[in-house]
């Protein structure tokens, strides 16, 4: 299986640190903050993994990180021209994935939870998608879950009154139809191909799976009181 890291976006929720620099390569704690979701990816065993970011500060990635040999990987580099949501971010991908099953995270997220045992479930998992969720205090922040039972029955972008608290981490595990289904997205009153829409499909077509986080799940991106957050989780684990 195939890794893909998201790694672009404005970052203007965390104006004026992103002014010159992408949230991505913000520190956290000791190391920038992408180095956290490649750490997950490789120590899950997926080592084949491209990076996409804006193109605004593509060199930096690269120079930072080079051909990912120093943490045990293999790195391939997209350019994302606008920012026009995750969604068309992943769907650069299509050619680097070669019709496999691919697991996607999002650069700014922090796990600590290991993905190895999700990765193998996914390998044998005859179609379809699976993500992870998590309960947060601000749902109205995050796609929010609504489950039945072992099914989930609907994911709502960033919902005025949510129905759980029960947050979409992100990332992702998808089969080849991702691809087709990027390419039917229209985009929404952001203006951006929404990653919900995605999940959803796989939702209504009853093939999507999921698990709930054990461990904390920091959002290095979503304010500057998660990006706070995030480094004192990381702290606290490494010390």
């Amino acid at each position: 299986m195939k890794g893909i890291i998201l790694a672009g976006g404005t970052g203007s929720r965390l104006d004026p640190l992103t002014r010159v620099t992408n949230k991505h390569l913000l520190p956290v704690y000791d190391r920038p903050m992408i180095y956290y979701p490649i750490q997950t990816l490789v120590e899950a065993g997926v080592t084949d993994i491209m990076i996409v970011s804006g193109k605004g500060h593509a060199g930096h990635f690269l120079e930072l990180l080079k051909s990912g040999e120093a943490f045990g990987a293999r790195f391939s580099y997209g350019v994302q021209e606008q920012a026009g949501g995750i969604a068309q971010a992943l769907g650069l991908c299509e050619d680097f994935a070669d019709n496999g099953k691919v697991v996607v995270i999002l650069g700014d997220n922090i796990l600590e939870d290991s993905l190895a045992r999700a990765v193998k479930d996914f390998e044998l998992q005859d179609r379809g998608g699976k993500i992870f969720l998590k309960e947060v205090a601000n749902p109205q922040s995050f796609g929010i879950a609504e489950i039945a039972g072992d099914k989930i029955v609907a994911i709502e972008e960033k919902p005025k009154n949510p129905k759980t608290h029960l947050a979409v981490v992100g990332v992702y595990f998808y089969d080849r139809q991702v691809w087709d289904v990027i390419k039917t997205l229209k985009p929404s009153g952001r203006g951006e191909l929404e990653i919900t829409d995605v999940n959803n499909f796989y939702v209504k077509q009853g093939t999507m799976t999921f698990e709930q986080l054990q461990g904390w799940w920091g959002d290095g991106g979503e304010s500057f009181d998660s990006l706070l957050e995030a480094a004192n989780l990381a702290a606290k684990k490494q010390k």
